[in-house]
């Protein structure tokens, strides 16, 4: 399984703690106030307000706060203005990493990234610098345990729905497809009764750089701290580290 999967699930069983809703919360805020200003508020005419309000009914956002974040980038509220901005660099090991952000003050955002980029053996590059290792694609992870279909019949269900791949690990299987048709495939895999853990486009590296050691415990932390920060809404990276390691993180 790719770093990014990993990680992925891991980002998604922390979501679930109280302690995180706040910053969760605060960060899709962000992301609808962005789709909004683009393409007005109303998410049946708004391709990308659409998927960011599933993502936000996803972590359990109440309405109220998405009607009312929605008001806010279309000028009936108050609200803060925000800079897109995609960030990348080098983590421990030669590893790359992708941020996508969104800010109110890029100057004072762009300390902050480089200084952790810093603290962790990393440095921020050049725009450019890794982005050619990572391709979008919709990422869907489903939970083995319980599930009452097997390798075969959910291979059959992704694949004729349109997805390119599907791999088994462990403990999951992960379907991978074209990022125009993740909407299609998703919808199929949640009617035939699946419900993944994980369901996103995202940014998946093309191929990945085995980590241990010091280097592996450096990139989690870099990790944790980009998450942590409330102007980072993703981040990718090409690493691959032990379950063990990433599990005790």
């Amino acid at each position: 399984m790719s770093g990014h999967s990993k990680w992925a699930n891991i980002k998604h069983r922390k979501g679930k703690q109280d302690s995180q809703r706040a910053k969760i919360f605060t960060k899709i805020g962000k992301e609808i106030i962005i789709a909004a200003k683009q393409g007005g508020g109303d998410p049946e005419v708004n391709a990308r307000l659409k998927v960011v309000i599933q993502k936000a009914r996803g972590v359990n956002m109440p309405m109220d706060n998405i009607n009312r974040t929605i008001q806010k980038a279309t000028g009936e509220l108050a609200g803060v203005n925000y800079e897109e901005i995609t960030y990348e660099g080098y983590g421990p090991g030669g590893t790359a990493v992708m941020l996508d952000i969104l800010t109110d003050n890029r100057n004072r955002t762009a300390g902050d990234i480089r200084h952790l980029f810093s603290k962790f053996g990393g440095n921020l590059g050049e725009a450019g610098c890794v982005a050619w290792m990572f391709k979008k694609q919709g990422v869907m992870t489903i939970d083995k345990e319980g599930l009452g279909k097997d390798h075969d019949e959910i291979m059959m269900i992704a694949l004729d729905a349109g997805a390119e791949d599907m791999t088994e690990e462990e403990e999951t299987f992960e379907i991978t497809c074209a990022m125009e048709d993740f909407e299609t495939v998703e919808a199929a895999v949640r009617e035939a009764g699946l419900n993944p853990s994980v369901a996103e486009v995202t940014m998946v590296p093309e191929n990945t750089v085995a980590l241990e050691g010091d280097d592996a415990v450096k990139m989690l932390k870099l990790m944790d701290a980009l998450e942590d920060h409330d102007d980072v809404q993703d981040v990718y990276a090409n690493f691959d580290i032990d379950d063990e390691v990433l599990n005790n993180q």
